[in-house]
């Protein structure tokens, strides 16, 4: 059964969702990424937008302007969320986020972060930018737009959003750390096995 998840999101919503899922999100979903982190954790400025039960994108998007406040998204494609790890925990604790949508895997903040507030982090699968911008129905605002296009937080009506896979749980589970330890253990045995097989090379 196809899982979707609407905004505003609740704990309960998330507890039996597990790293690996594939979930969709319809609802408000606003774009989010290393300046606007930088603002509220470093500089202490308020989000004019308010998360609490939504979702951010780590995300620089394209969108055209057809001016009286009228846009239209024309590519939306993840960018690396490791880049906002250092912030991400302060950040899920100072806004009420529910799902931080991005790019590859994160870390001890973020895990701890989702496991303290129930919320997930979320892989967008990359190269695929012009379709999820089909799947933005509007554009409903735009803040900060002194940090130009990219780093500007678009406020998104989605609907069927994704697919985005689980990658950290709202129990602080991360699929990026288990698949290390797993892919290290098969790369030990592999290297037992390839060894006395190419001795001769120096």
């Amino acid at each position: 059964m196809k899982k979707i998840l609407t905004t505003p999101i609740k704990d309960d919503d998330l507890k039996d969702i597990k790293i690996g899922d594939i979930i969709y999100l319809t609802g408000t979903i606003v774009t989010c990424r290393d300046v606007a982190h930088r603002r509220l954790i470093e500089e202490k400025m308020e989000l004019p937008v308010d998360l609490r039960g939504l979702a951010i994108f780590h995300a620089g998007p394209i969108v055209k302007d057809h001016g009286n406040n009228e846009y239209e998204m024309i590519s939306i494609g993840p960018t690396t969320s490791m880049r906002m790890e250092k912030f991400e925990k302060e950040f899920i604790e100072e806004t009420g986020v529910k799902l931080i949508v991005g790019k590859g895997g994160m870390g001890k903040n973020t895990e701890e972060g989702c496991k303290t507030h129930k919320v997930l982090h979320l892989v967008y699968p990359a190269g695929n930018a012009v379709y999820a911008a089909n799947k933005v129905e509007s554009i409903e605002s735009v803040h900060w737009t002194d940090l130009g296009m990219p780093e500007s937080l678009w406020v998104c009506k989605v609907k069927e959003f994704g697919p985005l896979i689980v990658s950290i749980d709202s129990e602080g589970n991360n699929i990026f750390e288990q698949y290390k330890v797993e892919f290290n253990q098969i790369k030990e045995e592999q290297y037992e096995k390839i060894i006395p097989e190419v001795r001769f090379i120096k």
